[in-house]
């Protein structure tokens, strides 16, 4: 399995660690796989001798973990305070509707996947989404459900 060797290199780059450990081990497994799997969870927990119950228990903690892949198109919607003021909570709520996914989770089909952060530092033009790291500025529910659509057409075009 791909990702096992993966996740063992990764280890191998902590030979004697501890505790302390924890979630750079966690990072350096999710930059190189693009998320925690359960696997990968279980041989950290192994690894440093705790059970899975706190690594999961850490990583569920912090927002910057995914537990499952990110789809093809990667949405990120800002819900800081500026992008709350504008709006940001009407884009989300349809994004989660349009693609039938809740934050952190991505579609069956690999297609879409939904992110949501706390600032991205765009306050200006608010609010922001960003899909694959293209930031789209002033997004309205439609204006986002557009962006959707034309992905969902180029995709139907490849196919």
């Amino acid at each position: 399995m791909e990702h096992a060797t993966n996740v063992e290199q990764v280890i191998k780059r902590f030979p004697k660690a501890g505790r302390d450990s924890l979630i750079p081990i966690l990072q350096a497994v999710q930059e190189e796989q693009g998320y925690l799997s359960e696997d990968a969870v279980v041989r950290i927990s192994r690894h440093l001798k705790i059970p899975t119950s706190k690594v999961y228990g850490v990583a569920t903690f912090y927002n910057q973990f995914r537990f499952q892949p990110k789809g093809k198109y990667h949405v990120v919607v800002c819900r800081g305070t500026a992008c709350h003021v504008k709006g940001s909570a009407k884009v989300l709520d349809m994004v989660t509707k349009a693609l039938k996914i809740e934050p952190g989770k991505t579609t069956r089909d690999k297609m879409f996947s939904l992110e949501v952060v706390a600032c991205m530092g765009a306050c200006g033009l608010a609010p922001v989404v960003n899909l694959n790291g293209e930031f789209y500025a002033k997004v309205t529910p439609m204006k986002l459900h557009r962006i959707i659509e034309e992905c969902r057409t180029k995709e139907r075009g490849n196919g």
